[in-house]
Order: structure tokens, then C-alpha cells, then sequence
């Protein structure tokens, strides 16, 4: 039974709904101010250590679409993938980049360099750990998704039928 994460611009909030069945093109409207129909966000199911919840947050102008269906290529790309070889990993996030136009920021754009060049990972990490966790790791347009608003939305724990 899938759970889908929306967000409404309006309220600046993101609300859970629940689908007895899968469900990729409904679009619910908010349940708090009844006037916007929802934007469908990609789950969180991992964050970067030492970042707390409130500071995740949507990716503005990000295509939906198109994001659920490279997640859904690279899912099945990365079952293949050899988790001692750093460049298939690398690989795989590169396609992520081109498929999604999500831009790396600084430290991670080098990360993947190194990545591609045969680096341990954990190498790079105890290396550029602090630089890592510091900075957005993807931009879109140039601008860091955080620069498109200060603080990040509410979330609301109640779980809606979609």
C-alpha cells in the first residue's frame, strides 16, 4: 500500500496520502488550504548524516516526471551495479544527473571525479567528509534549492486518503 509525499507551494507544506492502490497521476488538493492541487515529491528514504529533518526539503521546477522515470532506470541498473567498483557508482550517479538536470554542487561534482578515477569512496569521504555534509549536493539552474527558500516546509503528520 503506497504512501505518496505531496507538496503545496501555498501553504509551503508537505502532507502524506495513502493509496490502497499505485496511484502516479492523482493529484490531490491541499487539505489545509483547499485551493492548491498538490505537487507529488519523491520520498526521502536517506539523508546525509548530521542533517536534520527540517532542513529537507522539495526541489523547485524539478520535473516530476522525469525524475520518477530515471529513478526507475536506475533502479534497475544499480541491482547490476559491482559495489566494489567506485566508477560504476560514480556511472550510475552521472546518469542521475543527465537524466534528472540536477547539477552537482563543487564537492560533490569533485567526489565524482574521483570516483570515476578509481577511489576508494571511503577515501573521499574521510577526506571531504565535512565539505560534503556542508553543501547542497545537487543544484538546479545554477541556484542551490535552498536559495529558493530560507526555511525549509512544515510537514504534516496526518495521513490523508489519496
Amino acid at each position: 500500500m503506497p504512501i505518496y509525499e505531496f507538496y503545496c507551494r501555498n501553504c509551503h507544506m508537505i502532507f502524506n496520502f495513502y493509496s490502497s492502490s499505485i496511484n502516479t497521476e492523482k493529484r490531490p488538493m491541499c487539505p489545509k488550504c483547499r485551493k492548491t492541487r498538490l505537487v507529488r515529491q519523491m520520498s526521502v528514504f536517506s539523508s546525509p548524516k548530521n542533517r536534520g529533518e527540517d532542513e529537507d526539503m522539495p526541489l523547485p521546477d524539478l520535473d516530476e516526471s522525469k525524475m520518477e522515470q530515471a529513478m526507475n532506470l536506475l533502479s534497475r541498473e544499480a541491482e547490476n551495479i559491482d559495489e566494489n567498483d567506485p566508477r560504476q557508482a560514480a556511472n550510475l550517479m552521472r546518469k542521475l544527473t543527465d537524466m534528472t538536470g540536477l547539477n552537482l554542487g563543487s564537492g560533490m561534482e569533485e567526489a565524482l571525479r574521483r570516483m570515476e578515477a578509481g577511489e576508494d569512496p571511503e577515501q573521499i569521504e574521510e577526506e571531504m567528509g565535512d565539505m560534503l555534509e556542508e553543501e547542497e549536493p545537487f543544484v538546479l539552474g545554477g541556484k542551490s534549492p535552498r536559495a529558493a527558500r530560507k526555511r525549509p516546509p512544515a510537514k504534516d503528520d496526518k495521513l490523508y486518503d489519496l
